[in-house]
């Protein structure tokens, strides 16, 4: 399987992220991506951080549990607009949550720019194709087509997604049914429906999140027109601060609204205090608390037990 030998290089001089010692990324099409940029612009990282620009070899990483493994696996989605990739604080930081918890997490590094809704111009940008759901569905077939190499519970596949990150949470969650590419082998047969689902201050969600007139309905919760939420998404979990004024609480409130009209089991969990992009970063402030409300939530699904 490709996955056990291939191994991302970076080309001479370019600055390309990697994981931690002990953890491997490699790609998760075994030849070109479907849909892939003619010239693409060499991946980079910002000096300083871990936010990954320029993104065109989409890959996966997996970090294991550390002491008792659920069994649990949990596909990780970093937010940045779908500009970036905050590698860090949306993403290593929360793997290592995760892993301390018993459960396996699964870092994607999708593609971006341009892989999904984003600003253009002053305006809402839909691309004809969102090659980062592309990439968030083979990664679900993967994961599953390698449950029992990796000590995963075929049946306990969830995801999790910051910012975009989180509008790419809905749009895996409600786009399953087929993929949005010619399959290429046997992972892209197997089931690209999440077993559960969290989204962490959500952008891209709201309909009029790109409508700054005088005339703007606020009461008006629809969502746009890429999610169509339906009776058998996936069970979940919503979280927001009221003073998040990158995405505001409109995101999970439109969202929530779909999901229970659908009669989707759904959690959702506002804070007055919190802003945008705080990961694990909350600090004393009550929101910072969410991680406890996750797992709370997942023993209530049977995923973590009783």
């Amino acid at each position: 399987m490709f996955l056990s030998t291939l191994v991302i290089a970076a080309p001479a001089g370019a600055a390309v992220w990697q994981p931690s010692p002990g953890h491997v990324q490699v790609p998760i099409w075994p030849g070109q991506p479907p849909n892939a940029l003619r010239a693409p612009v060499p991946e980079s990282v910002k000096p300083g951080t871990a936010a990954i620009h320029d993104v065109s070899i989409p890959t996966l990483t997996v970090y294991s549990p550390t002491g008792h493994n659920t069994g649990v696996a949990v596909v990780v989605f970093p937010g940045g607009g779908y500009q970036m990739l905050a590698m860090d604080l949306e993403g290593t930081e929360i793997c290592d949550w995760l892993t301390s918890r018993g459960i396996t997490c699964v870092l994607l590094k999708y593609r971006v720019p341009g892989s999904g809704p984003t600003w253009e111009n002053g305006k809402r940008y839909y691309p004809k194709v969102q090659t980062a759901l592309q990439d968030a569905q083979r990664t679900l077939g993967l994961v599953r087509q390698h449950a029992a190499e990796w000590h995963i519970d075929p049946h306990k596949v969830g995801v999790m997604g910051f910012s975009a990150g989180g509008h790419l949470v809905a749009a895996v969650s409600t786009h399953f049914d087929k993929r949005t590419y010619t399959p290429v082998d046997d992972a892209d047969r197997l089931n690209s429906r999440p077993d559960f689902a969290v989204a962490v201050y959500p952008g891209h969600l709201w309909i009029h999140e790109d409508d700054d007139s005088d005339t703007r309905d606020e009461t008006d919760l629809g969502l746009r027109p890429d999610i169509h939420v339906r009776p058998d998404t996936p069970p979940t979990f919503l979280l927001q601060a009221e003073d998040d004024h990158v995405d505001g609480v409109e995101q999970v409130l439109a969202y929530d609204v779909a999901l229970m009209k659908a009669g989707v089991p759904t959690e959702l969990h506002i804070y007055a205090e919190g802003g945008h992009a705080f990961g694990l970063r909350a600090g004393r402030l009550p929101i910072g608390r969410w991680p406890e409300l996750v797992e709370r939530w997942l023993h209530t699904l049977g995923m973590l037990g009783g």
